[in-house]
């Protein structure tokens, strides 16, 4: 027995040394501009100064959310004794409790704290002003119980005597959920739906994509984007091949006059072609099988295109009417896509971030150190929101074809051997600052003022620059091509 333990732990440690291994290796990850913590330590003056400026709590609460029911426990201040009870899950049950509280404590604020930022149970409380939300994240609970807990148990009303522990013993390490203006939030959800809606429309893509190669592949080579309106409007009407080969010439060119394809020899070697064209397969099952499949998925594709065009003209009207479009908008390579997906990231609290290094922790640009005696590994931060992660990864890609500055920092990291990949990272560690600065400042970007920033502190950038006779700098004609040839 012993003897199996302790081949189950060699081969346990065996796994996780070759995963530092694997991670170690990723060349294409490399440290840039050194690491910090995900947020910085406070001292004790600054804690006393949180506690001091916090309000006085008539009560405090955590609520261990469910489908169906919820946990709650409750302490009253000043007292030691802890009340306990269920939930249900609807605006009734939770108006009663919530108003039971506000009359008991004479509308006075409540700490609650659940394991829950974005969600159903945070929607129902937010509405009342006397409950001040502590949102948890959920490895913070999990591992914050399994503290006191190794043997692995849980319950409901373990979970809730855990986070009201936490609550009343590390308040000051959590943050009060405070949303941002109505605005902001209406496009923050209008931009993740919209990002949702364009992965779902490349999957049926996909999956036409793949129907089409069983029946009728040529569709595929005739025209460059199987999910344009005029593929869609093609295989609706003409849904095999032979139905378009007993269609009329006239009548193809007609079809295609309308739907704006009006180029006379393109036009017709498409004729052609579809006259000269062999059917893939003669199996009627397959045919009419995966031609209804098709019409099915081209509906759905019609459907969420004009759905992404409808959010489109709504996150464009509230960017022009937003107080933040003006400074976003000013950033080279923020387009209309990208522009709504900075303001959301930031937001118009300023003072949730205290820092750049803040939201670089927070986006999760910035890598992780792991460090254990003679150990050091510097890895992805993995606990991050994607999405933001992504956005900021985007825009420093597409600031590169109109930002001089950033094209000569992203060559000088290709010359300094790194990959595409690390080399936006590491743009986009930079553009973060730059974008903090403007947003705190509420100044749009001027890249010329960053190229004066740059020769001040005598930055390798600005070698890529030459002065000109008006006080600007421009881009050393040939750099980009020195550069890529010394990648």
């Amino acid at each position: 027995m012993l003897k199996g333990e302790f081949r189950a732990a060699g081969c346990a440690w065996f796994q996780k040394r070759m995963l530092r291994c694997y991670l170690a290796s990723r060349s294409h990850y490399k440290p840039f501009d050194g690491t910090r913590t995900a947020r910085p330590g406070k001292d004790g003056n600054e804690l006393m100064k949180e506690q001091d400026s916090e309000p006085q709590w008539s009560a405090l609460t955590a609520i261990d959310w469910a489908d169906q029911k919820h946990f709650w426990r409750l302490v009253p201040a000043g007292s030691d004794r802890q009340e306990y009870g269920e939930l249900e899950n609807t605006p009734e049950a939770v108006e009663v409790w919530a108003m039971g509280l506000h009359d008991r404590f004479g509308g006075r604020p409540i700490a609650v704290c659940l394991e829950q930022s974005r969600g159903s149970l945070v929607c129902l409380l937010a509405k009342y002003p006397h409950l001040v939300l502590f949102p948890v994240h959920p490895k913070t609970a999990a591992d914050y119980r399994v503290a006191f807990c190794p043997s692995g148990a849980k319950s409901d009303s373990g979970d809730t005597a855990s986070l009201l522990d936490l609550l009343q013993r590390h308040r000051q390490q959590l943050r009060q959920l405070q949303p941002d203006s109505v605005e902001t939030r209406l496009l923050q959800i209008l931009v993740e739906t919209r990002r949702c809606i364009v992965n779902e429309k490349t999957r049926q893509k996909n999956r036409l994509t793949a129907c089409l190669k069983l029946y009728f592949p040529q569709v595929l080579k005739w025209f460059d984007e199987v999910d344009s309106p005029l593929v869609g409007a093609l295989l609706q009407r003409w849904g095999t091949l032979m139905e378009l080969q007993r269609a009329h010439p006239g009548t193809l060119s007609r079809f295609f006059h309308d739907h704006n394809c009006r180029g006379e020899e393109r036009l017709r070697e498409r004729i052609t072609a579809i006259q000269q064209a062999m059917p893939a397969t003669e199996d009627p099952a397959i045919v009419e099988g995966e031609s209804r499949k098709a019409r099915v998925l081209v509906g759905v594709i019609e459907t969420l295109r004009h759905s992404i065009g409808e959010y489109d003209r709504r996150i464009a009207e509230l960017v022009a009417s937003h107080p933040e479009g003006s400074v976003f908008g000013s950033l080279p390579g923020a387009g209309p896509a990208l522009v709504p997906r900075l303001i959301v990231a930031f937001g118009t609290r300023r003072e949730r971030f205290e820092a750049a290094s803040e939201m670089q922790n927070f986006s999760g640009i910035s890598p992780v150190t792991e460090a254990s005696g003679k150990t050091k590994l510097v890895h992805m931060r993995w606990a991050c929101p994607k999405f933001l992660r992504q956005t900021f990864h985007e825009f420093a890609a597409h600031s590169l074809a109109q930002s001089a500055w950033a094209k000569a920092y992203y060559d000088l990291q290709r010359r300094n051997h790194k990959d595409h990949h690390a080399a936006v990272r590491s743009l986009a560690y930079k553009c973060i600052r730059i974008i903090y600065r403007c947003w705190k400042n509420r100044q749009p970007y001027d890249e010329q003022l960053h190229l004066r920033s740059l020769q001040r502190r005598n930055s390798p950038v600005i070698g890529a620059f030459v002065p000109t006779t008006g006080g600007e700098w421009k881009l050393v004609s040939g750099f980009q091509k020195f550069s890529r040839n010394n990648c």
